[in-house]
């Protein structure tokens, strides 16, 4: 009997048959000396930076935290089955004091700066499993998700068996991985590769946030492949400015970089690829350009939007092969990510018209994903939490909708403040009727949030502003734009996407904007919506 992937059983966290890597071996990788216990003929099956989570075998990587440092957690790591521990020179004495008051004794490996040789060690304590495989990154502010899902469709339609790793999900061969950020933390990821090569992947497709870049989640990974979107503003709570921003996604591709790509696929449709662009060819590495114009390697042509949501256009390759291609996500920021997605695949090793077979066919959760329940009036939702994606999906809505465009958005807590007023104008100049509403407040104060997003749609001139409402709680938000809908009329539900949860005051509580939606929709045709017009 033939059983599918999504039948069989989910693969684990960690692989089934980890190598046993002598701790003395882990030291001299890392550069890390010996601050207490004895090495000898202790051997690491695994690495966790949470005692909670730690399995028998693995080394504790006891790090220092915003507020407390990791080492104070040693003896629960320890209880649980940790042989070993790294740490730097301030968790030594922790570590120390902790075990000696439940009298056991393990290896401590000290480094100055353990996070910096955090991947490098977890890939060696995993066998180094990114280099059996092609790894894909793709990076960028916008359409990291998207760009992924095209791939790993192109390259399955060749016949490669993929490993997805991104925002909205981890999948090895097909199959489920629960994941809780966009890019893992390296023993996590090096554990994750270490579970494809055994399940037999042979190609992965991740994200590579510039979180991941800047605090070395992705070290000791070996990328065959590097691809960039875009850039815009966005978690500018992190970087100092728009140009950290770029240098953290450049790290993919520099000279100076551990992880640079062996081959750089650059989208150059803006100044910032360009540029980017200009870093791999710097580091030596093999450059491959796309764009939706003329000016690159891969080129787009003939673009054509029709009623169904889908379009299709012309791709040149460099060879100067003209392939017709259709996929069933709207938007010219989507024909980017397309033949961006087109351009990799072929870097990775898979010719164009079979890849091309692939992306007709993909639909990306959350992506411009439309909620049908029987109304006169398109109902849409989509991830867009960036002032230059809200921009961008309302101009591909306004493009292919007679109608009015109601959308409903927020701004994220504890996240870049900077982006809030951009994003209330953002929506008051590309819809007729703007709701702001609350996102995921998080720590913050919601409605001091709502205030920021609104000045920034009043900031918005008379004459080319929507109408503005400010609605406490999301569901309200999404009732209003759903009763003020007219037949031919658009609502777009922004800033959440697929995500099934509102964190609130540190709490997370269920809610999915396609099921609210969906919801409202069917109140207003039995006629129980509250909402006014």
């Amino acid at each position: 009997m033939t059983v599918s992937a999504d039948s069989q059983p989910a693969p684990g966290s960690r692989p089934a048959h980890p190598p046993h890597t002598e701790v003395s071996e882990v030291a001299t990788a890392a550069g890390a000396t010996i601050g207490a216990g004895d090495p000898a003929g202790v051997r690491v099956t695994g690495i966790d930076l949470r005692a909670q989570s730690v399995l028998s075998g693995d080394l504790f990587a006891a790090l220092p935290g915003s507020t407390r440092h990791g080492a104070e957690f040693a003896a629960d790591a320890v209880g649980r089955g940790a042989v070993a521990v790294l740490t730097d020179p301030a968790g030594l004495d922790i570590v120390v004091r902790a075990l000696a008051d439940v009298d056991r004794q393990v290896p401590v490996l000290v480094h100055d700066s353990p996070r910096q040789v955090l991947g490098a060690v977890s890939a060696l304590i995993y066998g180094n499993p990114s280099s059996k495989m092609t790894v894909v990154g793709i990076t960028g502010t916008s359409g990291k998700t998207t760009t992924s899902y095209l791939v790993e469709a192109g390259l399955t339609a060749a016949g490669r068996r993929c490993g997805l790793i991104g925002t909205i999900e981890t999948r090895v061969a097909g199959r489920y991985v629960p994941s809780a950020l966009t890019t893992p933390e390296a023993p996590q990821l090096h554990a994750l590769f270490a579970v494809m090569v055994e399940e037999g992947v042979d190609t992965v497709v991740m994200e590579v946030s510039s979180h991941a870049l800047s605090l070395g989640r992705v070290d000791g990974t070996r990328f065959a492949v590097g691809a960039f979107t875009n850039l815009s503003q966005d978690h500018l709570d992190f970087h100092d400015s728009l140009e950290d921003y770029f240098l953290a996604k450049s790290r993919l591709f520099a000279a100076d970089s551990a992880v640079r790509a062996d081959t750089a696929v650059v989208c150059v449709d803006d100044a910032w690829g360009v540029r980017m662009a200009d870093i791999a060819r710097a580091a030596g590495s093999t450059v491959v350009t796309a764009s939706t114009g003329d000016d690159s390697q891969w080129t787009v042509s003939d673009w054509a939007k029709h009623h169904d949501g889908t379009q299709s256009f012309v791709v040149a390759d460099p060879n100067g092969l003209s392939l017709p291609v259709s996929v069933r996500l709207p938007g010219r920021y989507n024909v980017a990510n397309a033949v961006l997605a087109l351009a990799t695949c072929a870097a990775a090793g898979v010719d164009a018209p079979t890849a091309a077979a692939g992306l007709a066919t993909v639909d990306v959760p959350g992506r411009v994903q439309r909620i049908d329940r029987g109304q006169n009036f398109l109902a849409v939702v989509d991830y867009a939490h960036k002032p230059a994606a809200v921009e961008a999906v309302l101009a591909t809505l306004r493009e292919s909708s007679r109608g009015r465009i109601a959308v409903v958005l927020g701004a994220g807590g504890d996240r870049d403040t900077a982006k809030r007023p951009l994003m209330g104008a953002a929506g008051a100049r590309g819809a007729d009727l703007l709701v702001v509403t609350d996102d995921n407040p998080r720590s913050e104060d919601p409605a001091a949030i709502r205030r920021a997003v609104e000045d920034g749609a009043l900031s918005v001139p008379d004459d080319v502003r929507g109408e503005v409402r400010n609605v406490a709680g999301r569901a309200a938000a999404i009732e209003q734009a759903v009763v003020w809908a007219r037949e031919g009329d658009v609502v777009l539900i922004a800033g959440k996407g697929h995500e099934t949860g509102q964190e609130i005051a540190g709490v997370k509580h269920p809610f999915d904007d396609r099921v609210v939606l969906a919801s409202a929709i069917d109140a207003r045709l039995v006629g129980t919506s509250a909402g006014a017009r």
